[in-house]
């Protein structure tokens, strides 16, 4: 059995082919279109790439026993709709009909990117054998993939499971939805770029600048390449980002109590630097994990790179 699982992110739509078992047998991807209304090129785009794949992996469309799609923001996986992607500038689009035109009665599955890596974790990777879990993806954004008993939660249209647009400050920083003091505001990659760019105009002569200077930019890891060298500003920045990623991991764990949390998305990669510290502050934290309530665990993510893929395969495979 072999599934195209398509992850459309901000910037690459990145696609595999997969079979029953996990095993990615090629992929590829594409630069995401940009603009403010991309979605007819993204689509095309998206058929372009599905093409390659059935090719470079030497199959026919016939083959393929599904397709299935993650895409970031509210995905109605019910209709086939992308209702919502705040950060890809989509609205009401039909994708799945859209792309029916090209792939016949080939079925065709879609669903937000963090619910479909969070089913990804469950079949493939870190949280198999869990039923209870809550995925979170440190990335553009802060994606949220809830499973419940076993099953997705996605709430009524597909809308719910935002756990990126929690308030964690009120009347805090601007947030890409429209709102303030998101979790997102604070625990995405761009907005700890934003902070440690915040630190370097107050520390010019910090060793956090020196290595921003070297790079000739700022990304997600320099406070932690700058903290694990000693540098006092570059610690300060990750001890308070770490703060922000635990008080929204307590919130989610306080209110759906999953056996796991699991970390994806770029940052997941600091590895211990990140997990060890998020695990001490969920157990100092949570409701009632001193007297008797049980302890939630914290993990990186196994799927990594493949995540997305993987997740979007899971979706087509029910």
């Amino acid at each position: 059995m072999y599934i195209i699982g398509i992850d459309i992110g901000g910037m690459s739509v990145k696609g595999g082919i997969v079979d029953e078992n996990g095993v990615i047998i090629c992929k590829s991807s594409v630069p995401t279109a940009q603009g403010d209304n991309p979605a007819a090129e993204i689509i095309a785009d998206t058929a372009k790439l599905i093409d390659r794949l059935l090719f470079e992996g030497n199959l026919r469309l016939s083959d393929v026993e599904g397709i299935g799609l993650g895409i970031p923001g509210t995905i109605d996986s019910k209709r086939g709709i992308i209702t919502y992607s705040n950060n890809i500038k989509m609205i009401n689009i039909p994708i799945v009909a859209e792309l029916k035109k090209y792939f016949g009665s080939t079925p065709i599955s879609i669903g937000n990117d963090a619910n479909a890596a969070a089913l990804g974790e469950v079949r493939f990777g870190s949280a198999k054998g869990n039923s209870n879990i809550v995925f979170i993806t440190l990335g553009t954004g802060v994606g949220t993939g809830i499973i419940i008993e076993g099953k997705l939660l996605e709430g009524a249209a597909s809308a719910g499971a935002e756990g990126g647009h929690i308030v964690i400050c009120m009347d805090g920083a601007d947030c890409s939805c429209g709102r303030r003091g998101c979790f997102e505001a604070y625990a995405s990659a761009t907005a700890l770029m934003k902070q440690t760019k915040a630190a370097i105009e107050k520390n010019p002569d910090s060793l956090l600048a020196k290595i921003a200077a070297e790079d000739g930019k700022v990304c997600g890891r320099t406070a932690f390449i700058a903290a694990k060298k000693g540098d006092k500003t570059g610690a300060e920045v990750v001890e308070k980002y770490i703060r922000y990623v635990g008080e929204g991991i307590v919130n989610l764990a306080n209110i759906f109590r999953p056996e796991v949390v699991l970390i994806g998305g770029g940052i997941s990669n600091e590895g211990d630097a990140l997990i060890l510290p998020l695990q001490k502050f969920t157990d100092e934290s949570c409701f009632g994990i001193k007297n008797g309530n049980p302890r939630v665990l914290v993990k990186k993510a196994s799927l990594t790179n493949d995540a997305g893929i993987l997740g979007a395969a899971s979706l087509a495979l029910g």
